[in-house]
């Protein structure tokens, strides 16, 4: 019996799985199906992947995909994924909870049966009533079918990216990344870099239904209508069409007749939606949404209202598609984090299990082998900025975020150059043109501080895989790259702007990992980290100041305390005003002969940047006021880390130092800090305490 007459009632279990009990033959629901839920808040577990890109099939713990994209789940339970990346394939899991390989699995155009066929970073799934899959062939400009049995043929395009209607491949597209097909069997097409909405008519016929040529944001009728880079669909029940309209922050409709109306959100409106990628379609209109710029998924209501059902707390890494289980549920596949996760609806009684998410900490870094992002890429250049040290902006905030990457100085035109082979997997790989923060991501890097795919004097320097868009009045209007997109070691991707240095980000956002861990040729750092000052503040933030005979009079009922240590670093070949942030930080209390006392054999390091926290106030956990460089209006560069605090893992939480529970006496609170190549202080690293009863020590 095929796998499609199969109907499977999804139960929930503890772990998540997703459970079937057997209904033969398939019965009509005698009741309308119930109201959507508004307002409720998932509990996340865990489907499959371990974090680390790869490409093994099996159970749920033992699959690895390099970009799992798009989602479908038909009637039966049967879940599909389009995994991209360097896997180019689509999977299924059956009843038997393993993953199989269904088509594809190589980089091509290839029509034919299982591994016969090839993809170029399939993305948006979508299922006929005949069990039929309609993929989104992104890289091939093209939409396909595959069957049941893992027959690919291709429905639409001819592997060219353009813009032409027309019959079967006599049509183009430029880079679709979303489908959706009705009751009739018509196809709907996201024409991502087209900005349009298409339709292919059961004969092979494609037509345009709204959209125009050029992104922009209108409503209006079919090619008056404007779009700006649109990613997903899904259809109502009546045979509206709703879209994903990623770059305008919106959700748009389209009627059967081309009528185009915005549903929520906008670029004219206060900004409820952020990035909106992918879309699932309850029965009653409410709809899910994942957002490429928060991490979230949101449920965004009939009457517009938007919450989020999960990734704000911990936020997925790129929420890149969402279907909807049978009983209401969501499926997510968590591209940047190699995952994918079942959204459950709340069961009374059942704990909510703590469920990873994002992508592993030991996942495999790009394979730069010693290259540097400027010329000589073998050679050596002065690093200017490394990973989690203060920023400001520029309204007068100098603790406003933490760095996420490790900067490397250049000379303002400089080219830009690619440091390790890399595809493109965001739909929106390039931001803020003309800006200071203008940049680039190819898959787990990010190039920033550039004009992006353009020399000092704005020509283009690959027009083939760098898109030039132009306003109407032939103002540059934006730098496009395709999702699918290849480039080599050594490309150029663009040239230094005023900031005079390269930033490069390695890790989705929120997951930022060390990039001096790449290992670029003839760096090196033989200087060990100095600290200039140890402090201990009160609760209301005063330093405890009175002193005696060289120890800081600490009173043992001071309450908790936070220890603030002045500290910076630099490297090899560093100019002697550069100053740089330091990996690690933590402490030990000893005794006045300098032993440890219990539990405090190994320093407590609560400062470790191996990996960025998400949260927004990170930058004020990490450091204490004071903080900031010279660049946001700080007189000088300070890095005052709060060390009682805790800021490691991709972890944030705030802590004292307590002293309540020591005995009156003598101590010596010591400093443990590095910097990434295992250097540490030498002098300054004590500070000499003397607890004492009902005395005051704040001055």
């Amino acid at each position: 019996m095929e796998r499609r007459h199969w109907v499977m009632v999804v139960a929930l279990l503890t772990g998540g799985a997703l459970a079937a009990s057997y209904l033969w033959p398939p019965r009509t629901p005698s009741v309308a199906p119930a109201a959507t839920p508004l307002g409720w808040r998932a509990q996340v577990a865990l489907l499959a992947g371990d974090g680390i890109e790869g490409d093994s099939v099996g159970s749920g713990m033992h699959s690895r995909f390099s970009d799992p994209w798009g989602v479908a789940m038909d009637t039966g339970g049967t879940l599909y994924v389009a995994d991209a990346g360097d896997n180019n394939r689509i999977l299924y899991r059956w009843l038997d909870g393993v993953f199989h390989v269904l088509a594809g699995g190589r980089e091509g155009f290839a029509d034919g049966r299982g591994d016969a066929a090839a993809f170029n970073t399939p993305s948006g799934l979508a299922l006929d009533r005949h069990g039929n899959l309609y993929v989104a062939d992104t890289g091939n400009h093209a939409i396909r079918k595959v069957t049941a049995q893992g027959d690919v043929s291709t429905l639409a395009g001819d592997g060219v990216a353009g813009f032409a209607d027309g019959i079967g491949r006599q049509a183009r597209f430029d880079g679709p990344m979303g489908v959706a097909v009705d009751a009739q069997g018509r196809v709907y097409v996201a024409d991502t870099w087209n900005d349009r909405i298409r339709v292919i008519e059961p004969d092979g016929r494609v037509w345009t239904l709204a959209g125009g040529g050029r992104p922009g944001w209108a409503d209006g009728h079919g090619e008056a209508a404007r779009f700006d880079t649109p990613t997903d669909l899904a259809l109502a029940a009546d045979g509206t069409l709703w879209v994903a309209d990623l770059r305008n922050d919106a959700l748009r409709t389209v009627t059967r007749s081309g009528r185009v109306t915005t549903r929520a959100g906008g670029p004219g409106s206060a900004r409820v939606l952020w990035g909106p990628m992918t879309l699932a379609l309850t029965h009653d209109g409410v709809a899910y949404v994942g957002e490429r710029i928060t991490g979230r998924v949101v449920q965004v209501s009939h009457t517009g209202h938007v919450v989020a059902v999960a990734g704000d707390a911990q936020r997925f890494a790129r929420p890149a598609g969402i279907a909807l289980a049978p009983d209401g549920s969501l499926l997510l596949g968590d591209a940047d984090a190699y995952r994918l996760h079942h959204l459950r609806l709340p069961v009374a009684g059942m704990a909510a299990a703590e469920s990873p998410v994002g992508p592993a900490m030991d996942n495999p870094l790009p394979r730069n082998q010693g290259r540097w992002p400027l010329a000589p890429q073998l050679g050596w250049h002065e690093v200017v900025g490394t990973l989690g040290e203060v920023r400001g902006n520029f309204s007068g905030e100098s603790r406003h975020h933490l760095h996420g990457g490790f900067d490397v100085r250049g000379d303002v035109g400089q080219t830009v150059l690619a440091i390790a082979a890399a595809k493109v997997s965001s739909p929106a790989a390039t931001w803020s043109l003309g800006g200071q923060a203008e940049g680039l991501s190819l898959d787990t890097v990010d190039y920033i501080h550039m004009k992006v795919g353009r020399d000092p004097r704005n020509q283009p320097l690959d027009p083939a895989r760098f898109q030039l868009v132009h306003d109407e009045a032939g103002q540059l209007q934006r730098v496009r790259v395709r999702r699918g997109t290849r480039f080599h070691p050594g490309d150029a991707l663009g040239s230094i702007n005023s900031q005079a240095h390269v930033h490069l980000a390695v890790g989705p956002s929120g997951y930022e990992r060390n990039a001096v861990r790449l290992g670029f040729a003839n760096y090196a750092d033989h200087v060990p980290p100095r600290i200039d000052d140890i402090a201990l503040l009160d609760a209301r933030g005063q330093r405890l100041r009175e002193s005696h005979d060289g120890r800081l009079r600490v009173p043992r009922d001071a309450g908790g305390l936070q220890l603030v240590v002045e500290a910076w670093d630099q490297v090899d070949g560093n100019l002697p005003r550069r100053r740089l942030g330091l990996y690690a930080l933590g402490y030990q209390i000893l005794d006045a002969d300098g032993r440890a006392l219990p539990g405090h054999e190994q320093p407590r390091m609560n400062i470790e940047f191996n990996r960025m926290p998400p949260q927004a106030d990170a930058a004020k956990v990490a450091y204490a006021e004071d903080s900031g460089i010279t660049v946001h209006g700080s007189a000088v560069t300070r890095f005052r880390y709060v060390v009682s605090n805790v800021v490691r893992d991709g972890n944030l939480a705030t802590g004292t130092l307590a002293v309540n529970d020591l005995a009156d006496g003598d101590y010596i609170l010591r400093i443990s800090a590095r910097d990434h190549s295992g250097n540490a202080p030498v002098t300054g690293r004590d500070l000499h305490l003397r607890i004492v009863s009902g005395a005051t020590a704040v001055e």
